[in-house]
């Protein structure tokens, strides 16, 4: 290896964690410095290399195909270094696999279908670190990772996506059966259950009804929640109408917690997207992560 075809090393802990967060500012809160100073070493390695790695718009930054790329190559080989420095100082890494996963999803559908898993690779240990933020705010390295389409995922590898489908379900009192199915301008007649986040990352209820050719009626009462497990107990509890993903809350359809309300929904043919993270331990288990998340993900048509 020659040393010359290297860039300088000093500059990559900042590129790396600007690119794992696709932020500068987050970058510098993580390593102790300023964001000018990271805004530097970063343009300095552009310079290096002769390629732009991020686009800077609006006062914000987005990993270009060659960052992203760069990305995932420096983050597993500082991932190695990581793991080979805790090995040498005595220290032990953290056993297994490591699963990050959105919290509903976690709870809702993963976690039902997890001894699945262990009933195929029995000598496989899982871990499941579970998030509501976007897996550029992830606390640890991960192996495999999966989280709404859309959501930020900086150098994170997109390996396959997942479809999904998204209907109005509500508990089963809320509205009489003999009312059911509601149509989508009656929706409007109960409280819509809203998931109201900042970016808006998931689909809410003007967007459905914008899918389904409906205009959202006026003067329709919502209620938000800053997290989908709460909107999901909202709707369990009878206090009124959530969007509900099929791959979410077909559990709790089954188990009679909720109900499909109206005969309208939406298909998402690419909603769920899982990566391959920066840790290099048993490429063969992480391997067979995948596999049976891609076989449990199989697209599933709208009935």
């Amino acid at each position: 290896m020659h040393r010359r075809h290297l860039p300088p090393l000093s500059r990559l802990p900042a590129f790396e964690a600007a690119a794992r967060y696709e932020s500068f500012t987050d970058a510098a809160e993580e390593l102790g410095l300023t964001q000018t100073a990271v805004t530097k070493q970063i343009a300095a390695l552009e310079a290096d290399l002769g390629v732009r790695l991020f686009e800077r718009r609006n006062r914000a930054v987005f990993l270009t195909e060659a960052g992203r790329a760069f990305g995932r190559v420096i983050g597993g080989a500082l991932a190695d270094i990581a793991t080979e420095t805790t090995r040498l100082r005595g220290g032990q890494s953290a056993k297994g696999l490591v699963l990050h996963c959105q919290l509903c999803e976690a709870f809702y559908w993963l976690m039902p279908r997890l001894a699945g898993f262990h009933e195929r690779h029995p000598g496989l240990e899982v871990r499941v670190v579970s998030a509501l933020a976007p897996l550029t705010a992830a606390p640890e390295p991960f192996d495999v990772a999966i989280q709404t389409t859309g959501r930020a995922s900086g150098s994170a590898r997109l390996i396959f996506t997942a479809s999904d489908e998204v209907f109005p379900v509500a508990a089963p009192g809320l509205i009489p059966s003999g009312s059911l199915p509601l149509s989508p301008g009656n929706l409007s007649k109960h409280p819509l259950l809203s998931h109201e986040v900042l970016p808006q990352d998931w689909m809410d209820w003007p967007d459905w009804f914008a899918a389904i050719g409906h205009a959202m009626p006026k003067g329709t009462k919502t209620t938000g929640f800053d997290s989908f497990p709460l909107v999901l107990q909202a709707a369990v509890a009878g206090q009124g109408i959530a969007l509900g993903w099929r791959n979410t809350v077909s559990g709790l359809v089954a188990d009679g917690k909720l109900v499909r309300v109206c005969d309208e929904a939406v298909f998402r043919p690419t909603e769920i997207s899982v990566f391959r993270g920066a840790r290099r331990g048993n490429h063969a288990a992480t391997d067979a992560l995948i596999s049976w998340l891609r076989d449990e993900l199989a697209e599933r048509l709208p009935e």
